[in-house]
């Protein structure tokens, strides 16, 4: 058996050779800064710090030397990897800098140069907001119900207990289809729809009808000869004026926020008895700023009528009143669309500027 080697021959262990360390180093030095990119760098970092690499291998040997030597060829290969490591080190900041570099130049976007691209769509106010309030009475189980524009002055007066000598009748409230005794008008309001639901369907009857109406009115920042109305209509048996609060409070809760305090003014409506105004709490002051533009500095804002169906309404549609009741109520999608967003004025809605609706986007 052998004893321990206590002299140290640099020839006997080749790769801790000091020359074969400075060939290492040089031949390392020399693939380091010939990478031109990123990749040639990983390669002969690789090839020259990896665990095959001469340099890891002469570190390996090391441990087959005697404790007089180890200290002395631990320095020298400790060196020769450091000055590869850092010659890898400053080699690829250079090439990540160089990368950087030619990146702002090869990516770069004019901002000033004109967009050739179509802008994206958008859908009317309008109509979103028709189906968001349709939305609300959909999700209590209601039905939405659709009718002609053009009406028989039958389905759009006399049905709805507008007698002959109405002034609603008048010519200066409806547009008459080619002549005022054809019979036929553009209807003033979505009530035909409630009459001829009454007509064709099975009682119970919930339904909304939401749509575009006529009258003469003049186009100024509130008014418009077109415009659109949801009216709802519910007639089962034992409905009363608690179920016709109840469920216009819920409305207004989903549309302008909860806790939304409501009330009713007692009004008139040939097609309900009892009938009334819907106003609720002005959700912009609460009611505590007398100078409010949104509620006129009064507190409440006024939605629409609504009431008890008239018995004769009941009557006319082949209703039995004695078994059945109902409520109906209705209100403007364009005031609503005016409150929800703050919309002053009502050309803004109708001239059909794109900027307008687009703010609105394609909500489904």
């Amino acid at each position: 058996m052998s004893g321990p080697n206590t002299q140290y021959d640099p020839v006997e262990v080749s790769t801790l050779d000091p020359s074969a360390i400075d060939a290492a180093v040089q031949e390392a030095l020399a693939a380091i800064a010939a990478a031109t990119s990123l990749e040639e760098l990983k390669a002969a970092r690789l090839a020259h710090q990896g665990d095959k690499s001469p340099l890891a291998l002469a570190n390996r040997e090391i441990g087959a030397l005697p404790p007089t030597a180890k200290a002395e060829a631990g320095k020298r290969v400790g060196q020769a990897r450091g000055q590869v490591a850092q010659a890898v080190a400053q080699r690829q900041g250079e090439l990540e800098a160089e990368r950087d570099a030619r990146l702002l130049v090869e990516e770069t976007v004019d901002v000033t140069a004109p967009v050739a691209r179509r802008r994206s769509g958008s859908r009317h106010p309008l109509e979103l907001t028709s189906e968001r309030l349709a939305d609300v009475f959909v999700a209590m189980g209601w039905e939405v119900a659709e009718g002609p524009e053009v009406e028989s002055e039958w389905f759009n007066f006399d049905a709805l207990n507008l007698g002959p000598d109405h002034p609603a009748r008048q010519m200066q409230d409806t547009f008459f289809v080619d002549r005022p005794d054809s019979g036929l008008v553009l209807r003033t309001q979505t009530s035909p729809v409630q009459v001829r639901t009454l007509l064709e369907r099975e009682l119970p009857v919930y339904v909304v009808c939401p749509g575009k109406v006529f009258r003469t009115d003049e186009l100024d920042a509130t008014h418009t000869p077109v415009f659109h109305q949801l009216e709802g209509l519910a007639v089962d048996e034992g409905l009363t004026m608690a179920h016709l609060r109840g469920t216009l409070e819920h409305f207004v809760q989903a549309m302008f926020g909860e806790d939304i305090e409501t009330r009713l003014r007692p009004a008139y409506f040939p097609f309900t008895e009892p009938s009334a105004e819907l106003d609720f709490r002005c959700f912009v002051c609460g009611g505590k700023d007398p100078e409010c533009r949104t509620c006129g500095g009064t507190g409440w804002i006024e939605l629409g009528g609504c009431g008890m169906v008239n018995r004769a309404v009941l009557v006319a549609c082949g209703v039995d009143p004695d078994r059945y009741s109902g409520f109906a109520f209705g209100m403007g999608i364009e005031r609503t669309l005016m409150f929800r967003h703050g919309v002053a004025d009502m050309h803004d809605i109708v001239e059909g500027d794109v900027r307008f609706n687009h703010q609105f986007g394609m909500e489904i």
